[in-house]
C-alpha cells in the first residue's frame, strides 16, 4: 500500500470554507474524454491537497441518465437547479450538438449567467453557450472539426485556435485532453502552481498547455514533411480558402517560380499545387455541409466556388456523391 500523501505547503495554508462545486451538465452524445478528463483532474488535486478542496455533481436537463458518445450511460445527480455564487458550470459537449441546445437548456443558461455564473464549454459545448449569447464579444475556441461552421454561424464570438480560452467568467476548450490543461490552469489560479503541477504529474501529463497554445499539429507534422516553404504556401492556403490564391502568386510569396512550385508538391504531397487547394476547400465545404445549415450555394461560394454547378461537380468526383445528398444522407453531424 503506498503512503497517504500529505498535503502540499502551498495548498494547506488556506483552506476553503467548503469545497468549491463544480456542475457538470451532461448533454447528449457529450464526449466522454473531455468529461473525464476534468473530473479526473479534481479528484487528484483533493488527493494531492489531502483534503477536499473540490467537489462536483452531475446534471442533465432533466434529470435523466445521459448516453456519452461512446455508448456509455451516466446516471446524474438531478436535472438543472440553481447555481451558487462559487459554483462553475462546465458543459460537456460531443457529437450533434446542436441539438442539444433546447429553449430550456438555453433559458436556464441565460438565467443562471445574469447572476453572474462562471459558465464553461467542453469540447464542443461552446456552441451551446453561444446559441445562448453568453459568448458574444468574447474569445472562444471550438474544436477544429467544428471551427469552420461555429465561424460562419456566430460571427460576434472571436474564435480562436487555442486549446481552452477563458474571457471573464466564460471558458471553453477545443475538446479531448484539453480539459486537462483548462482544469490544470483553474486548479493553479485557485489553489496555487505547485498543486496544479502535482495533479499534472499524477496524470503523467509532462508538457501543460497554455491558452497560447494552438490545438491542430503544426503544418509540418500534418504532412510528414518538413520544408519550410511548402509549409509556409499550405498556410496561405488554408487560410484563403473563400477567396484561393493563384499558383503564380504562391510561388511569388515564397520566392520560387510556378513549376518549381509545382514540382515541390509533386515531390512531397504526390498532387499538384491546386489538386491539393481543391481539397482543402472540399473538406472544408464538406464540412460546412453536415455541421449547419446553410444552403448549397453559401456553402459553395464560402469555399471559392462560382456556380453550384461547378461546385457540384468537384464535389462528385472527390466523394463520389453530390452535395445535395450528401446532406441528405447525415442524420448526425461531425464533432469530435
Amino acid at each position: 500500500m503506498p503512503e497517504p500523501r500529505r498535503p502540499l505547503p502551498s495548498v494547506s495554508a488556506a483552506t476553503p470554507s467548503r469545497p468549491r462545486r463544480f456542475l457538470f451538465v451532461l448533454l447528449d452524445k457529450f464526449t466522454m474524454l473531455s468529461f473525464a478528463s476534468a473530473v479526473e483532474c479534481l479528484r487528484i488535486a483533493n488527493r494531492m491537497a489531502g483534503q477536499d478542496i473540490y467537489s462536483w455533481t452531475l446534471q442533465s436537463e432533466d434529470g435523466e441518465p445521459v448516453t456519452c458518445s461512446g455508448g456509455v450511460t451516466f446516471a446524474v445527480d438531478s436535472a438543472l437547479g440553481e447555481v451558487g455564487r462559487e459554483d462553475v458550470v462546465m458543459l460537456c459537449g460531443g457529437i450533434a450538438v446542436q441539438d442539444a441546445a433546447t429553449r430550456r437548456l438555453l433559458g436556464w443558461l441565460r438565467r443562471e449567467s445574469r447572476k453572474g455564473a462562471a459558465i464553461g464549454g467542453l469540447c464542443t459545448a461552446a456552441h451551446v453557450l453561444a446559441r445562448a449569447g453568453l459568448l458574444d464579444g468574447k474569445r472562444a475556441t471550438i474544436h477544429w472539426e467544428n471551427h469552420d461552421s461555429f465561424a460562419e454561424e456566430f460571427e460576434e464570438v472571436s474564435l480562436t485556435k487555442s486549446v481552452f480560452v477563458i474571457d471573464g467568467n466564460r471558458m471553453t476548450t477545443a475538446g479531448g485532453t484539453s480539459s486537462i490543461d483548462l482544469m490544470l490552469k483553474l486548479i493553479a489560479d485557485h489553489r496555487g502552481e505547485d498543486l496544479a503541477n502535482a495533479v499534472a504529474d499524477q496524470l503523467i501529463y509532462s508538457s501543460i498547455r497554455t491558452d497560447q497554445d494552438t490545438q491542430r499539429l503544426s503544418v509540418p507534422t500534418r504532412i510528414g514533411v518538413r520544408h519550410p516553404k511548402l509549409s509556409q504556401v499550405i498556410q496561405m492556403m488554408e487560410a484563403n480558402i473563400e477567396e484561393p490564391i493563384s499558383p503564380a502568386i504562391l510561388a511569388k510569396e515564397v520566392g520560387m517560380s510556378t513549376r518549381q512550385l509545382e514540382r515541390l508538391f509533386r515531390r512531397y504531397l504526390n498532387r499538384s499545387p491546386k489538386r491539393y487547394y481543391m481539397e482543402l476547400r472540399l473538406s472544408k465545404a464538406r464540412n460546412l455541409l453536415m455541421q449547419t445549415d446553410m444552403s448549397v450555394i453559401n456553402v459553395a461560394l464560402s469555399c471559392g466556388f462560382a456556380s453550384p454547378s461547378h461546385f457540384s461537380k468537384c464535389y462528385r468526383a472527390q466523394y463520389q456523391t453530390t452535395p445535395y445528398r450528401e446532406r441528405g444522407s447525415q442524420g448526425t453531424r461531425l464533432s469530435i
